[in-house]
């Protein structure tokens, strides 16, 4: 994959992909020179036509339509096969496009799907939750990894639509958490019974990948085990947690 560090680098591809490179080259080269050129380019078609017209039997001379299908057939292939090239390197020049503009990324704060937010050494974690009606109590949970409820506190009555969650960082008994992953649970009542709803964190940027298949871009982001599509970032915001309704 080639990496956007925010550093940058001589090529854009990183050494393991060179030496993959090379080793595709080295191989391709030996594949042509041992079974020579596969394609059948329009010079080998006229040459190939031209050999057709010259040893074909007076008695029974080639058709024209069929030799007009031959070559209408063949343009059709050629032009299909120019096409594909084509769109290949616009899809490579849109990639890099992206990459390009996705780098400007790094080190900012996204919000993206997941209920899981990072807490550095100081501060807490804040989030985005979508509710379907308005509610007359919103209640947040804190969790740690292994589940443990280490924080409630009620947001009050809010319309549906989406809202912004945060926690500082605080225990019930106002003691700070230490840095790690926590979970942000949101839930209120819906026709009698408890419901929790989706849950999008901030998380922070840390570097920006080239994707290994459909060209996607995909960002490494802190307290996130595997790459994510660029695509799937909902928003570009900030992270900073201010004043939360104490529980």
């Amino acid at each position: 994959m080639a990496g956007i560090d925010g550093t940058g680098s001589s090529n854009g591809l990183s050494y393991i992909d060179q030496l993959k490179a090379q080793q595709e080259k080295k191989l391709q080269e030996k594949q042509d020179s041992t079974t020579g050129k596969q394609a059948l380019e329009q010079e080998d078609f006229l040459k190939l036509l031209t050999k057709q017209l010259s040893q074909q039997d007076p008695s029974k001379p080639v058709d024209n339509d069929k030799m007009i299908s031959q070559m209408a057939s063949f343009a059709t292939v050629e032009g299909i096969g120019k096409m594909n090239k084509q769109f290949d390197t616009f899809n490579e020049s849109i990639t890099s496009n992206q990459a390009l503009q996705a780098s400007s990324l790094v080190g900012r704060d996204v919000l993206v799907p997941g209920s899981t937010g990072v807490k550095g050494e100081t501060g807490g974690v804040a989030g985005m939750v979508k509710l379907p009606q308005a509610l007359d109590n919103v209640s947040v949970r804190i969790e740690n990894e292994q589940g443990q409820l280490l924080r409630t506190f009620s947001m009050g009555a809010k319309p549906p639509g989406d809202h912004r969650v945060e926690w500082d960082g605080m225990d019930d008994n106002g003691n700070p958490m230490p840095e790690g992953t926590y979970k942000l649970k949101v839930s209120g009542m819906v026709d009698g019974q408890t419901q929790e709803f989706d849950v999008s964190t901030y998380a922070n940027v840390n570097s920006v990948l080239l994707g290994n298949g459909g060209g996607n871009v995909m960002l490494n982001i802190a307290g996130f085990s595997s790459p994510m599509k660029l695509a799937e970032v909902l928003e570009v915001g900030n992270a900073d947690v201010g004043n939360v309704t104490k529980g």
